[in-house]
């Protein structure tokens, strides 16, 4: 079929239509060029988008990396100055004084280490092997001759020495010489202790007459006096009060103490010896309760603690002796065993005080502090030390803090005569500046410092204890240092060293009663022997009321001075 075309005529566009399209045209392809433009814009945006973030990253990483070496090295840094810090100790233990002091000679003896251990070794300086050449001691030097004749609390002999007939006849013209004189010399000896037997022997009494009437002859047996305080025991009170006193005066071991008593032909078991303390500490238990109860009356209680050993099933647990220290107006050193450090020990000891308790920074005195409401006051030659020790780490930070410290002792040293009204003056106007000044100064050190910085360490620990080491300038009768108490601690040490542990809790408290005694005794300079002696002979039978009198520094009041203990060395 045919399609019929359209025979009509279309009618022609205008100019303007044909150029509208092509600027439509144009347009359109604007358009997609600029779209194709946009897209490429986009793309290289995402792929900088993607750059910057790689980059970000990087940098992210790079800081993490940055942070975490400057952490090392802050922390490498702080392991140095804690590994000199322990090596300054170490040298300053081994070669340096014991005293805490800085810099000076010791300081320079131990630069002087430390320069020859880097030094290399040369082989032909090394010595040869030989005999090594015995080591030159150094003598002390004497005052001079000691005057003997002046020392009238030793017993003296005299033995008079004259000469024979023959020696008195004269060379020349043989006549015999007259006595025209005297000289007089001193010689020392040294008479051992003697061990004796004393036989007791006790009458019986009956009565004959009730016998023969077939009565009870009501018979009794004297008295024995000076016999052994223990129950049936065999020593008398002085062979307890020696060894007593070479234990825990003289901090000679029970098993020395055999050896000595098997020299002398006594034949003495360490253990019996051991039951006997036991003993000795029960007989004299109400007057170290005595003692406590005074100290605990003290305005101002020193206290402090060390390790003593005690002996248990695999590893010796470390038990602690406690020291309290009355001060003058109650002047006993009182020790106290506790099985451990918990603060249960001077919690149970300090029930009954409320007064200024002068302890250093252990942590278990916070809770009784608070509970009793007891003002603590705080030890400045423990701060001291502390920067004693890191003096290595910050040699000048640490000689400006320990110049302004020593300023307080020095305060002190010339208060120390005065009443405490007088003293607390003289603290209110010479210490409070060097306290304020030396305060100003370790917030300022302390900001500049690292916080594990051992400086800064040492910084806070006297910053946290501010309050307790600032006591002192309220109250003159308040030390303002704990030295005296940890004096006492040197005699666990020695004990500790020489009798190594302590088998029970009871020998703890053994030990804890019997040091009380001694070391009172040595605070009032009395002979331990002496007073133990007559303490153990006459304490069972003094009532419990009159036991004050045989306190140690009432008993040197009634005694003759030739009982008293030469004054201890400066």
């Amino acid at each position: 079929m045919d399609v019929m075309e359209d025979t009509h005529p279309q009618p022609s566009l205008p100019a303007e239509v044909v150029q509208l399209r092509a600027l439509l045209s144009a347009r359109t392809e604007q358009l997609a060029a600029r779209e194709r433009q946009l897209a490429h814009r986009d793309q290289v945006l995402a792929q900088h988008v993607a750059t910057i973030t790689q980059h970000v990253a990087t940098i992210t990483q790079h800081q993490t990396t940055i942070a975490t070496l400057t952490r090392q090295r802050d922390e490498y840094y702080l392991e140095k100055l804690r590994l000199e810090v322990r090596l300054a100790q170490a040298l300053k233990q081994a070669y340096g004084p014991r005293a805490d002091r800085m810099g000076g000679a010791a300081q320079l003896l131990l630069d002087f280490v430390q320069r020859l251990d880097g030094e290399p070794i040369s082989m032909p300086d090394l010595p040869r092997l030989a005999t090594p050449a015995r080591s030159r001691t150094r003598r002390l030097r004497t005052r001079g001759r000691r005057d003997i004749g002046t020392l009238h609390h030793l017993p003296m002999i005299e033995r008079k020495h004259e000469l024979s007939d023959e020696q008195r006849c004269c060379p020349t013209c043989h006549h015999l010489r007259q006595r025209i004189g005297e000289e007089i010399s001193y010689t020392v000896e040294y008479l051992p202790a003697t061990l004796v037997r004393i036989k007791h022997v006790q009458g019986k009494y009956a009565c004959g007459a009730c016998e023969g009437e077939g009565f009870n002859p009501n018979i009794e047996r004297a008295g024995k006096s000076g016999a052994s305080p223990i129950d049936k025991g065999l020593p008398g009170p002085g062979l307890l009060a020696y060894i007593a006193t070479a234990k825990y005066a003289d901090f000679c071991p029970l098993h020395r103490q055999e050896a000595i008593f098997l020299r002398e032909g006594f034949e003495l078991d360490r253990s019996t010896m051991c039951l006997w303390m036991a003993d000795v500490a029960r007989i004299v238990r109400p007057l170290y309760d005595r003692m406590a109860q005074r100290v605990r009356q003290s305005h101002v209680l020193a206290t402090d603690d060390t390790v003593l050993p005690m002996l248990q099933p695999g590893r010796a647990k470390k038990a602690r002796m406690w020291i309290y220290l009355g001060d003058e107006s109650q002047p006993y050193n009182v020790f106290h065993f506790t099985p451990s450090r918990s603060r249960d020990g001077p919690k149970t000891f300090l029930q009954d005080f409320r007064q200024t308790l002068l302890a250093d920074a252990y942590g278990g005195y916070d809770g009784i502090v608070l509970e009793g409401d007891l003002p603590r006051a705080g030890c400045w030659a423990h701060a001291r030390r502390k920067f004693v020790d890191t003096e290595a780490a910050a040699p000048q930070t640490a000689r400006a803090i320990v110049a302004r410290i020593d300023l307080l002792f020095e305060i002190e040293a010339r208060a120390q005569d005065l009443t405490p009204e007088d003293r607390l003056a003289r603290r209110q106007a010479e210490s409070r500046p060097v306290i304020e000044a030396l305060h100003a100064l370790l917030v300022a050190h302390k900001q500049a410092l690292l916080p594990k910085h051992p400086m800064a360490l040492a910084i806070a620990y006297v910053l946290n204890q501010w309050k307790e080491l600032t006591l002192f300038l309220s109250d003159g009768a308040v030390p303002i240092h704990n030295n005296l108490a940890e004096q006492q601690m040197k005699r666990i040490a020695l004990l500790r060293k020489n009798a190594l542990f302590v088998a029970t809790a009871r020998g703890g408290e053994t030990a804890a009663i019997l040091s009380s005694l001694t070391s009172t005794c040595r605070r009032h300079e009395i002979n331990p022997q002496a007073y133990l002696t007559q303490l153990l002979a006459n304490l069972l039978d003094t009532p419990i009321n009159e036991i004050d009198q045989w306190l140690p520094d009432e008993w040197k009041k009634r005694t003759p001075p030739q009982l008293h203990a030469a004054p201890p060395p400066p």
